[in-house]
């Protein structure tokens, strides 16, 4: 790894660790100049805006949640594998609810920047979608799923359900009484057996 390299890591690092004890919106880049003692022109060498830094940190935290918990070769057929796709979710939220929240920010941040800054992050996101679909293909295969009208509409409704909840339940305290009457991890479990239903054969 080059010295440039190292800097780059360790910035993200500050920068990743301020925007999940904070938030993206309330960190600026001085809060991350000064947490990792550089001046801000060095930050905004390296990343050229705070857009550029964000999206690295929604990298980081990306890649480091599909090597710990979505590790679908574990499964024995399609259907086990897509269990373990779904169930991830739930270890997350159980062992990182602040992940959700991170990503809930994220979401709200770059929702108005226009520029490509995001394309790098569509890249690794789009690693669960190739996952998940090459376990559906193998559980059509092995029997162990049922055959869906349109595979990619049922992906994106689903994981974007699930991942809205996640981002919910982490992010905001009961409003209602109703909201109290369930526990955060028994909705999501209620959300992917669900899920999980209209795929077993």
């Amino acid at each position: 790894m080059s010295l440039k390299d190292a800097k780059v890591n360790f910035l993200v690092d500050m920068a990743t660790d301020l925007f999940m004890s904070r938030s993206i919106q309330e960190v600026t880049i001085r809060d991350i100049a000064i947490a990792a003692q550089v001046g801000e022109a060095t930050i905004y060498r390296y990343f050229g805006k705070k857009q550029t830094l964000v999206v690295q940190a929604a990298m980081k935290l990306q890649q480091a949640v599909n090597t710990d918990y979505f590790k679908l070769e574990q499964g024995k057929n399609g259907f086990e594998k897509i269990k373990i796709f779904y169930l991830s979710y739930l270890e997350i939220f159980n062992a990182h609810p602040e992940f959700f929240k991170f990503i809930n920010d994220f979401d709200v941040f770059m929702s108005d920047d226009d520029s490509d800054a995001i394309s790098p992050y569509e890249l690794v996101v789009g690693q669960y979608e190739k996952a998940f679909m090459k376990a559906y293909e193998q559980g059509l295969k092995d029997g162990s799923v049922k055959k869906q009208n349109d595979i990619t509409i049922f992906y994106f409704s689903t994981t974007h359900a699930l991942l809205e909840l996640c981002k919910k339940l982490s992010i905001r305290k009961a409003v209602l009484t109703q909201d109290n009457v369930i526990e955060k991890k028994t909705q999501i479990e209620c959300l992917i057996d669900i899920i999980l239903s209209a795929l077993k054969n």
